[in-house]
């Protein structure tokens, strides 16, 4: 049986991040993915131009049943940490919006960069290595994949969550931390365009392909400025798929179309004008008549509404209420909410506490960031803690 310092299980943002640190301090390094490419899931991301890092990550972009979990591995190892690696490879990168940094060629640009860093740190990485048993063997580990037995110091699970399974996703990482005795937190599907109840499918599909500026709020008062977008299936666009995270099944979703105040205003500025034509000043107007038609709103002249009218209407463009029927799930989903409980892990190092010398790292953990690359940010500062220690 071969001997490892340290063996790391996935070989995507995390666990590349952590191999390469490792190897970097001296430790005989062995990197193991059961799929046949390295970092699918970076590949994949931000439409093949990873969404890398951004600009303004900070704590609070993040989902954690503990949220002072994250502050430590963000603090040592930071954005600005991350674009120093990125320029030092010489990958050409811009800012999208929002601080969301995306690679200007490819993602494979950040595989490519990773790779690098494992080889000069003489990481040795195999894929295609299911892995079919992990024991404890004295304060190590023994690890069996399908062609042989290896052993190690520390023990690495980068294996991901259950996002995106056409690329191989899976609960590996889930069920070893409770084969161990750690605590599971009960996951989900996050950043995942919503599906409609069907009476709201009936009236909102011909809307496939709509897009405005909104914003959304969540029942527990979460807010997001970002657009939406109509869809066959219900509703989508970064505003959508950031509250997703934040939502419940059965809770109700808020958006505002226009901020309020803007219709009192308009009936002041132009109270001749049928509310049609001044609501398709500012929203798409298939929309504009889907709304109206949808609420039983009569249409004429601004003018000639009551208060009383004008405030429910004012009111459902400021918060219009939508019930989701649900999510499209793990297919669509771009993370898992919930994980391995971070009060089991220490927030420097990623290590077990019950289990000295192994660690759990990237999306296996109870953290979720934000759309925008917050979470791509969470894998190599969580990698590169782990990395300095196993």
């Amino acid at each position: 049986m071969k001997a490892w310092d340290v063996i790391v299980i996935g070989a995507g943002a995390a666990g590349l991040m952590c191999a390469a640190e490792a190897g970097k301090r001296g430790r005989k390094v062995l990197l193991l993915d059961h799929g046949k490419r390295i970092g699918r899931k970076i590949l994949m991301s931000g439409g093949g131009r990873c969404n890398f890092t951004n600009y303004f990550v900070e704590p609070s972009a993040y989902l954690c049943g503990n949220p002072h979990f994250v502050k430590s591995a963000l603090a040592r190892y930071t954005q600005w940490d991350f674009i120093a690696l990125v320029e030092k490879h010489g990958i050409a990168y811009h800012e999208k919006t929002l601080g969301q940094l995306f690679c200007d060629d490819s993602a494979q640009n950040i595989v490519d960069m990773l790779v690098k860093e494992c080889e000069g740190a003489g990481v040795t990485i195999r894929l295609r290595a299911d892995v079919l048993n992990v024991d404890r063997l004295g304060d190590g580990f023994m690890v069996a994949t399908a062609t042989e037995e290896v052993s190690c110091q520390s023990l690495v699970v980068a294996s991901g969550g259950l996002s995106m399974p056409k690329i191989g996703a899976s609960p590996f990482g889930y069920k070893l931390a409770e084969q161990f005795g750690l605590k599971v937190l009960p996951t989900r599907a996050g950043l995942v365009p919503f599906t409609l109840q069907p009476e709201d499918k009936a009236t909102l599909e011909p809307l496939a392909g709509v897009s405005l500026p909104v914003v959304a709020e969540s029942e527990d008062g979460t807010r997001f400025a970002e657009s939406l977008l109509f869809t066959h299936r219900g509703v989508s666009g970064p505003s959508v798929l950031q509250i997703s995270s934040y939502w419940q099944a059965g809770e109700q979703v808020h958006f505002e179309l226009l901020p309020a105040g803007r219709l009192t205003q308009g009936v002041a500025d132009s109270p001749n004008q049928e509310l049609k034509t001044w609501l398709s000043r500012y929203l798409p107007k298939r929309l504009v008549e889907t709304l109206l038609e949808r609420e039983g709103i009569t249409n004429k002249p601004l003018k000639q509404y009551v208060p009383k009218e004008l405030a429910a209407i004012e009111q459902l463009l400021s918060a219009w209420p939508l019930k989701p029927g649900g999510t499209e799930g793990y297919r669509t989903a771009e993370v898992t909410l919930g994980g391995v409980d971070t009060n089991e892990l220490s927030s420097k190092t990623m290590m077990a506490s019950k289990v000295p010398n192994l660690y759990f790292i990237g999306e296996v953990v109870d953290v979720t960031g934000w759309l925008g690359g917050y979470n791509f940010q969470w894998a190599w500062s969580a990698g590169w803690c782990a990395g300095q220690v196993v």
